[in-house]
């Protein structure tokens, strides 16, 4: 079974994803861009709540604007320290939480996109922004980016969770939701029941987008589901041992059936945390030394119906995040081979 796992392994990161000119393949090049087609057929009729699908924390934040205004996100005291240009440097130091775009997390295996997004209040077109403390690019820029690379692989599916909304009133959220029509068009699933989205479902219908939004505003489109189907449980710790018992306390408590469940294997700063560490940030502080003892905990876990679903991460690309957690659902195969002995 080892044997099988290795060759299915080496099968799925066959894709070259930046050919060099001379055709040859470096292991910079090699990804998970084709993770889902590549699966066994068994897989393609397991209910996409019951695979183990990697995520991103925060995942647009590989770019914000360290020149734009502080967002509506942040309290009235850190406004008025952002008037001085060397607090937004170290703003933007914490914001960062990736260091891929949403192409390069594409095609290292990520399927599942944390998003929050914001008006500017001081501008009158309406235009909506991705953003963490600061304001990184337009949601429409980026909703093109990640239609671009679905139309290249037609049999991936990708979800994209808008939770959090700021400065945004229904004009907005109009806007915003033809940003998204524009972008994907028949690629869009309505919303419908979860046990019954498989792969094979979605491929036979030529669905790859599954858009939930955290707000009463998705009961005016189908193909808006709502938050409460994808559940999100935060840790809020800075201690790997805290975030591991509440990992593994939140997923004892699973609802076994109608909704997806996302497990945030993230640490998040304190106040305290990030005074002691202000020039490093996030990354260098906090992210870089707890990682490895993460992708440990993720490596005993075990996809399925009361087992790990999407599993969330800060700077993905700094482990092998999204492998370790696509061969999760090998675990599935060998419970099926066991199951014919």
């Amino acid at each position: 079974m080892l044997a099988i796992r290795k060759a299915r392994r080496k099968l799925r990161m066959g894709t070259i994803c930046s050919p060099n000119p001379g055709g040859t393949k470096t292991a910079s090049e090699v990804c998970n861009a084709d993770w889902m087609a590549s699966l066994p057929a068994h897989l393609h009729n397991v209910p996409l709540s019951n695979l183990a699908i990697p995520g991103s924390h925060d995942s647009f934040s590989y770019w914000v604007d360290e020149k734009s205004p502080v967002g509506p996100d942040q309290t009235p005291a850190i406004k008025r320290l952002a008037r001085i240009s060397l607090v937004k440097r170290l703003m933007k130091k914490w914001s960062v939480t990736q260091n891929l775009t949403f192409r390069e997390q594409l095609e290292a295996g990520i399927r599942y996109f944390d998003l929050r997004v914001s008006s500017k209040p001081e501008d009158a077109d309406q235009e909506i922004y991705f953003i963490h403390g600061l304001f990184g690019i337009k949601v429409g820029d980026g909703l093109m980016e990640i239609d671009a690379f679905l139309t290249q692989h037609p049999r991936e599916i990708v979800f994209l969770d808008f939770n959090h909304f700021y400065a945004m009133e229904e004009a907005h959220h109009r806007r915003l939701t033809l940003k998204i029509q524009e972008a994907f068009g028949s690629k869009l699933c309505p919303a419908c029941s979860v046990e019954g989205m498989t792969l094979r479902s979605l491929w036979e219908k030529k669905y790859q987008v599954l858009i939930f939004y955290h707000c009463p505003f998705y009961k005016q489109y189908p193909f808006l589901w709502p938050g409460k189907k994808i559940p999100a449980p935060w840790a809020n710790t800075t201690s790997v041992r805290k975030l591991i018992l509440f990992l593994e306390t939140t997923l004892s408590e699973r609802a076994p059936r109608g909704a997806f469940h996302v497990s945030q294997a993230i640490l998040t700063p304190r106040v305290k945390t990030i005074a002691r560490g202000l020039v490093g940030g996030l990354k260098n502080t906090l992210v870089h030394r707890n990682l490895p003892a993460i992708l440990d905990w993720v490596k005993t876990q075990k996809p399925g119906a009361m087992g790990v679903n999407i599993i969330t991460s800060d700077f993905v690309d700094l482990v092998d995040f999204a492998t370790t957690v696509i061969e999760l659902n090998d675990l599935l195969l060998e419970d099926r081979a066991l199951t014919k002995c």
